[in-house]
């Protein structure tokens, strides 16, 4: 009597769904942390609140050009947003799971690595969405923000929106492995976040910045998103006081992607699946 043949396993979906099952996963568990969902929606606008009110909101940025100080902080705070939601987020969650043994777990699952990226990519992009939503809608209703009504503006808002959060989601995965402890990730990751917002004009006018301090922020990719999407929310008669006198879209693209790239390489070279202790 020939023996039963062993039945075959069920073939995993395919990356696709398995990354948008991850996703939502991800989004279900980033609600279930309230202080982290506080922080990250609140934040932002707490700052534009802050900021408008120490500037004065019927202040104009300069006699003459109808820009008042609220209209010119919220790109930057859009942009810090961004940061928030990607970079800061992911670097802190991903050292903790990794801390706490659920990367360990998960890499033992038939679970591809791919759709873990995804599913936290996705996650970093639905909370971001919300966020500046939220932010667009109280800078509107709050503190008389117009709001941009060329299509093509919020072509470009898509864009820098959709490369500045993967920038940063890739850029989040790839310091993830800095902090040693989860318990260090926060004191790590966000003095990180904190220098850069204030030397990338989110708190104050880039042009008013020390030369160096432009230079060096430069280097980096929050300057560039905010100045993005300050090419959205301001009037292009505005472009005079950026550094190089114009919007650089292109050089804006050219950094986001370098940094895409650089996030990519240096994250495949020294992500970590178990803590430093654990072999």
């Amino acid at each position: 009597m020939s023996a039963t043949a062993p039945r075959s396993s069920r073939p995993l979906p395919g990356l696709a769904r398995l990354a948008l099952s991850r996703t939502v996963f991800e989004v279900r568990v980033f609600f279930r942390e309230r202080d982290a969902v506080v922080f990250v929606f609140a934040y932002p606008i707490l700052m534009l609140a802050i900021f408008a009110t120490v500037f004065g909101s019927d202040e104009e940025l300069a006699p003459g050009t109808g820009v008042y100080f609220p209209q010119y902080f919220l790109p930057g705070m859009v942009a810090t947003g961004v940061m928030l939601s990607s970079f800061q987020n992911l670097a802190i969650a991903i050292a903790a799971e990794r801390d706490d043994g659920t990367l360990k777990r998960l890499r033992s699952t038939p679970l591809p690595a791919t759709a873990y990226f995804l599913g936290k990519t996705g996650q970093v992009l639905c909370t971001a969405a919300v966020q500046t939503a939220l932010l667009l809608a109280v800078a509107a209703l709050a503190f008389d923000v117009p709001l941009p009504t060329d299509p093509q503006r919020w072509l470009t808002f898509a864009w820098v929106f959709v490369l500045g959060t993967a920038t940063g989601s890739v850029c989040g995965v790839a310091f993830s492995s800095v902090p040693r402890t989860g318990r260090s990730a926060s004191p790590v990751v966000i003095p990180v976040v904190l220098v850069l917002q204030f030397v990338s004009g989110v708190f104050f006018q880039f042009n008013e910045l020390p030369t160096w301090m432009q230079q060096a922020a430069s280097v980096f990719p929050l300057k560039w998103m905010a100045q993005g999407m300050r090419s959205v929310f301001l009037p292009d008669e505005l472009a005079v006081i950026e550094p190089a006198g114009s919007w650089q879209h292109g050089a804006t693209a050219a950094v986001l992607v370098a940094w895409l790239v650089v996030g990519l390489v240096v994250g495949v070279r020294t992500f970590r699946w178990r803590r430093r202790d654990d072999g």
